[in-house]
């Protein structure tokens, strides 16, 4: 992408290089959490449905943006991009930030790409889900609690209780007559 400049002449353009980083505010040599962040923070300024720039306008650079935002956030996609504009990562070797710094620093978690804390919040709708379940689980155990107080013992202790004298004149009916080993007189 490259963008013409016109002299105070007006006769001679100047053509500027506008590189994906640039366009997102950003050092080639930015991490991906600083590309996401950055892309984030564009995209919410630069939405056609959120902003009041033009909308010719706000389309335009939304899909600037998006563009930068696919060929940075793709290893394979970035690395040839970053070919083509002269920019290598791998040919410069450099002392890490943290040097001559003690050992007993902790490591940075803000800095790693697996837990960053600031990288989305939970949403008011992923709360409330979330409290529910709570309470869900919550009445569920207070359910189980009440019910073994009200039950107690009795629902492990079986007792017999012979049957009465109606009930065990049709038990032995019932059973001479469906008793294959009984033989008829």
């Amino acid at each position: 992408m490259t963008q013409t400049t016109v002299n105070q002449n007006g006769a001679t353009p100047q053509k500027s290089e506008l590189t994906f980083y640039s366009l997102l505010g950003l050092h080639p040599s930015a991490s991906v959490i600083e590309i996401r962040h950055a892309y984030r923070e564009l995209s919410k300024h630069f939405h056609p449905d959120t902003t009041d720039l033009p909308a010719a306008i706000a389309t335009a650079k939304f899909q600037q943006l998006n563009e930068a935002y696919a060929t940075l956030s793709s290893p394979e996609r970035r690395l040839s991009y970053d070919l083509k504009i002269g920019y290598s990562r791998f040919g410069v070797i450099q002392a890490p930030p943290d040097l001559n710094h003690p050992v007993a620093n902790f490591y940075d978690w803000s800095k790693s790409a697996y837990l960053n804390a600031s990288d989305r919040p939970l949403s008011s709708g992923e709360i409330f889900a979330l409290f529910i379940m709570g309470l869900t689980i919550l009445g569920c155990l207070l359910l189980a609690i009440a019910i073994g107080l009200t039950r107690g013992d009795a629902a492990f202790r079986m007792q017999f209780i012979p049957p009465t004298p109606v009930v065990q004149e049709q038990i032995d009916h019932f059973s001479q007559r469906n008793n294959p080993l009984e033989i008829n007189k």
